[in-house]
């Protein structure tokens, strides 16, 4: 197959996506539709003739869908880990005589793929090597990996889940996360461990495979480099490698050094495999590790300096993060000045004082951290005030971790943060109105709250002459204003910033409780548990948002200004009320299972991806089926139906 084709056919889904993209959040069109429908036909063209359809590609379509947990799974074979090294010199001894390849060690969360038929099946975690977790609804979100492939026999393949650097620093500066992440790391276990594979869809993961598990393909592979190159062949995207031998071994993790300081894929380290099969094989492996790979981790180029200042930077939810700030050091090749501490709990475990020795490093060569304090004077004072109002600050326990947050609900770092998450991509979509605009509007004695931003018109006089604007600026802010008022509801519900009610999750609520804005304030807690994925602390920050008396005038203001869109006729008038479904075997009266899904929800019903006590149909054409769905059922008393009794039930 030509590779060419498969590449073609991944910028193509990039190119139409983010058309879709722009178009669906009403900016300007990046491409007239002739000129969409032109790649459109020609990616069509390019997956009949290939076979591979990519997951995200807009010829398909994924459900989206919330369950009540992951389901466990045994794996084939054990997922073991592997050895480690940090020294050149071993990895040349291991290597011998033998040639091998040299992989990107890639830092994210290890998943199994199964494709039966040319159809992606099942997706696991690894877990704990031995059992993983039924992941397989969110992994069809992901960014890169094919749904359909051309093989037609059984596939399963090993590799890494990950988010890029780029998008990382996106979402993390944005407002689609509640609180920053540490690393892409910890943002992409828990984005692929979601509930909701929607969630997962926002957070742009991407798969790299590095090992076919098992095949029952005809001809046998005799060299793991032909192994990733059929993998390529088929749509995959796999972990960037070089093919070695111990004499050019030094260079090649040199170049790759170098390399991974302007890489957008996080990684670790490198890993060292045997090229010939047969020989890998014939190792073996030990109670841990497989015998015919190891790992190479970063030997973390460590620099001394001096502790001069702990920098308090505040958010608008009111946490306050500790950044050290310490005298110029050269890491990887670039000019260091500042890291951060994370939380209260990490500034206590390393003693920080002003004046103290300490060495840093970046981490994966990328992020700057502390490794050690030599001096260790645990002189450091928690301010008693926040450092950009004056209020007072408490330390309190969340996720495990000691954090400062600041106590006064006017603090004007909560003002400028909740004005910039208001008006973001996810939320209002106010063009115009960048972090720093706001910040002047806010000094400039104009903008004191979110509903101030639609009495800007009051303002003119003092706006165009504000640095950096104008006129046009000014009547294009208004333009964007203007246009932002029609919205739909589960957008102005994320817009007001309660803490952990994503836009995900804003739209499971309004789904379920489509009422005006003003009346969101009548929902209690109980309420609020029955929608799956929200449990008692997400139930609590909302309930607890709506019972401040000025977030109530608030909304209220909000919900007079606003040409809010909200879910169509409530869900309690329809037919399916209150009825969970669930979807499995093939379908004679839909042409898959999303359009079946959408009829359900259309009426009033939910689909879920698993059977639970919460289901009040399994769909299924074979009801004889002995299908773990159909048996879970059974055990739970849960009716199972064929199509034609569904559409019955849709005119009862």
């Amino acid at each position: 197959m030509n590779q060419s084709k498969t590449d073609r056919m991944k910028e193509l889904v990039k190119l139409l996506n983010n058309a879709a993209r722009v178009y669906y959040q009403g900016q300007d069109e990046i491409m007239p539709n002739y000129e969409y429908d032109k790649l459109y036909d020609e990616l069509e063209a390019l997956e009949a003739e290939t076979g591979i359809v990519m997951s995200a590609s807009p010829t398909v379509r994924v459900g989206y869908e919330t369950i009540s947990e992951l389901p466990k799974e045994p794996h084939i074979v054990p997922m073991l880990s592997l050895d480690k090294t940090k020294e050149v010199e071993e990895l040349v001894s291991w290597i011998g005589g033998e040639k091998g390849l040299l992989s990107l060690k890639l830092d994210g969360l290890s998943i199994i793929l199964t494709y039966e038929d040319g159809v992606l099946t099942k997706a696991l975690t690894r877990g704990n090597g031995e059992i993983g977790e039924v992941i397989t609804n969110n992994a069809k979100t992901f960014v890169n990996i094919p749904g359909r492939i051309s093989f037609k026999g059984q596939l399963v393949i090993r590799g890494e889940a990950l988010i890029l650097y780029s998008d990382f620093e996106e979402l993390n500066a944005g407002t689609e996360i509640h609180e920053k992440y540490k690393n892409p790391r910890n943002l992409c276990s828990g984005s692929v461990r979601q509930l909701n594979n929607e969630v997962t869809a926002a957070r742009r993961i991407h798969f790299y495979a590095y090992n076919i598990i098992q095949t029952d393909r005809a001809e046998a592979f005799t060299k793991k480099s032909g192994e990733m190159a059929w993998l390529s062949e088929l749509g995959f995207d796999v972990a960037p490698f070089k093919e070695v031998g111990a004499s050019d071994l030094a260079d090649k993790v040199a170049d790759f050094s170098e390399e991974v300081k302007s890489c957008d894929l996080p990684s670790d380290g490198l890993v060292l495999t045997f090229d010939d099969i047969a020989y890998s094989r014939s190792l073996g492996r030990t109670a841990k590790f497989p015998k015919d790979s190891i790992a190479f981790k970063w030997k973390d180029e460590l620099a001394d300096t001096t502790l001069r200042e702990i920098e308090w930077s505040a958010s608008r939810t009111g946490l306050i993060n500790p950044v050290a700030i310490f005298d110029p050091v050269e890491l990887e090749g670039t000019t260091v000045t500042r890291a951060s501490v994370h939380n209260i709990s990490i500034l206590r475990e390393l003693k920080l004082g002003l004046g103290d020795q300490i060495s840093v490093y970046k981490a994966n060569m990328i992020i700057p951290q502390i490794y050690e304090n030599k001096t260790k004077s645990d002189s450091c004072e928690i301010p008693g005030s926040c450092p950009v109002c004056g209020g007072k600050t408490e330390i309190v326990q969340e996720n495990g971790s000691c954090v400062l947050m600041c106590a006064n609900p006017s603090c004007y770092a909560k003002k400028i943060k909740s004005l910039s998450h208001f008006v973001s991509r996810d939320a209002m979509n106010i063009d115009g109105l960048s972090e720093a605009t706001l910040e002047k509007f806010v000094n400039l004695g104009i903008l004191h709250s979110v509903t101030d931003l639609f009495y800007l018109d009051r303002h003119r006089d003092v706006l165009v002459e504000m640095e950096g604007f104008g006129e046009k600026s000014f009547q294009n802010l208004l333009a964007a204003i203007e246009q932002a008022k029609k919205v739909p509801a589960s957008n102005v519900l994320y817009s007001l910033g309660i803490k952990g009610i994503g836009l995900s999750t804003a739209k499971l609520i309004m789904q379920k409780y489509p009422y005006e804005l003003n009346r969101l304030r009548e929902l209690t807690e109980e309420d609020l548990i029955e929608i799956d994925g929200i449990g008692e602390v997400l139930a609590a920050s909302f309930v607890e948002y709506f019972q401040k008396e000025e977030n109530q005038a608030a909304v209220e203001e909000l919900n007079n200004l606003l040409d809010i869109r909200y879910p169509s006729a409530a869900a309690a008038e329809q037919p399916l009320s209150g009825k969970t479904f669930v979807i499995t075997g093939s379908l004679n009266h839909f042409v898959n299972r999303n359009e079946c899904k959408e009829k359900i929800e259309s009426l009033g019903g939910k689909v879920a991806g698993s059977v639970s006590s919460k289901t009040a149909y399994l769909v299924n054409n074979n009801i004889t089926s002995s299908s773990s769905k159909n048996k879970k059922a059974k055990e739970l008393s849960i009716p199972i139906i064929t199509e034609e009794q569904l559409l019955e039930l849709f005119h009862s």
